[in-house]
């Protein structure tokens, strides 16, 4: 069982996504919700977010803890985002990723052309400057 707690504090996120390689810049920016993922004993597993709000948003600054990895914690992880998505009113859920597309399709999501992205995705600074143009776009509807 996993939980997403609202998080308050980027500074623990934004440790966790530099020793990943992954971008930080904007994590502070408006239109964001960030989530520390915990376990049925309140131990943090890893971090997720989401961008935008409405029919359409981003998932991103997905990490799962290196203590945690190997579990199926990232599969759950993805669940719940995908669910909080929901919630607020996603129909469709959108990511970027440099090497992990395969693990992304395997959990439903599917190749999108970028000239096809809605603006919350293309505004992004993640689509615009964060992510290299090389990054694949996915989609997956929730």
């Amino acid at each position: 069982m996993l939980s997403l707690v609202p998080l308050r504090d980027l500074t623990p996120l934004g440790a966790a996504l530099t020793a990943e390689g992954l971008p930080v810049d904007d994590l502070a920016q408006p239109g964001r919700r960030f989530f520390e993922a915990v376990d049925a004993h309140g131990t943090r597993i890893g971090f997720g977010g989401l961008e935008g709000a409405g029919q359409d948003q981003l998932l991103r600054s997905l990490v799962i803890d290196k203590a945690a990895r190997g579990k199926g914690l990232g599969r759950a992880l993805v669940a719940a985002m995908n669910d909080a998505a929901r919630d607020s009113g996603a129909e469709r859920l959108w990511l970027l990723t440099i090497d992990a597309a395969d693990y992304f399709r395997g959990l439903g999501f599917a190749d999108a052309e970028r000239a096809m992205a809605p603006a919350v995705v293309t505004e992004s600074l993640q689509f615009t400057t964060l992510c290299p143009g090389s990054a694949k776009l996915l989609m997956k509807r929730v």
